[in-house]
């Protein structure tokens, strides 16, 4: 969600944790099943290799970031809050919310989805009006990207967040909150998507937004 200007750079910090974290007694946990197992009993591989974790670091439903988003020389005061993530299925969603946008709408609220980068989703968007020309454009201003920039068009080429300091997303805005019926705002457009990297050592997210109609960089 930006004012249609043809710079736009989201930098994001996480704010407070308001998620909590209950352990169970061990004098509660009483419903133990204990068997034997035969030598001949099949085995199962459960290291990290087989079961990809639901969430990764600082992304899980219910975490918070907060931040600025930069349109030229003005920013705009944003929030993030992450509804739901799956990294088995290399997807999230939450609600992007930005105050000041436009005298209309004092505070916006969208609803995204996210495609997280690895063996599922390829760094070319090939969608969204996004080509490998612009996909270039974009990745590159990612400092962490620089190892990648001459090799993540192969077709052999997956990247390994979970081995990673570096977590690379799309982020599509999909409607307005709360009436879904509203396509379009005078002065704002969610008709594009971010390019997005999530540093797991920070807990800090940057984005860049990407709109066809940019056209400069």
């Amino acid at each position: 969600m930006k004012v249609p200007t043809e710079v736009t750079d989201t930098q994001l910090c996480e704010s407070i944790n308001t998620t909590k974290h209950t352990k169970l007694n061990s004098r509660k946990q009483k419903s133990i099943l204990l068997t034997t197992r035969n030598e001949d009993d099949c085995t199962v591989d459960l290291s990290e290799d087989r079961i990809q974790p639901v969430h990764v670091s600082g992304l899980y439903p219910g975490s918070v970031f907060e931040g600025t988003q930069k349109c030229g020389a003005i920013s705009y005061d944003v929030t993030v809050e992450i509804q739901y993530v799956d990294m088995a299925r290399s997807t999230l969603s939450g609600y992007l919310k930005i105050k000041g946008l436009t005298k209309e709408f004092p505070e916006l609220t969208t609803y995204f989805e996210g495609e997280v980068m690895g063996e599922k989703y390829s760094f070319l968007t090939c969608k969204w009006d996004a080509n490998q020309s612009r996909d270039t454009l974009h990745w590159r201003r990612f400092p962490s990207f620089k190892p990648y920039i001459n090799i993540f068009t192969r077709d052999d080429f997956v990247y390994d967040y979970k081995d990673n300091d570096f977590v690379y997303m799309r982020w599509k805005e999909k409607f307005l909150v709360p009436d879904h019926r509203i396509s379009s705002i005078h002065g704002a457009s969610f008709a594009g998507f971010y390019y997005i990297c999530y540093q797991r050592s920070t807990n800090q997210i940057k984005g860049f937004y990407f709109f066809r109609h940019h056209t400069f960089w």
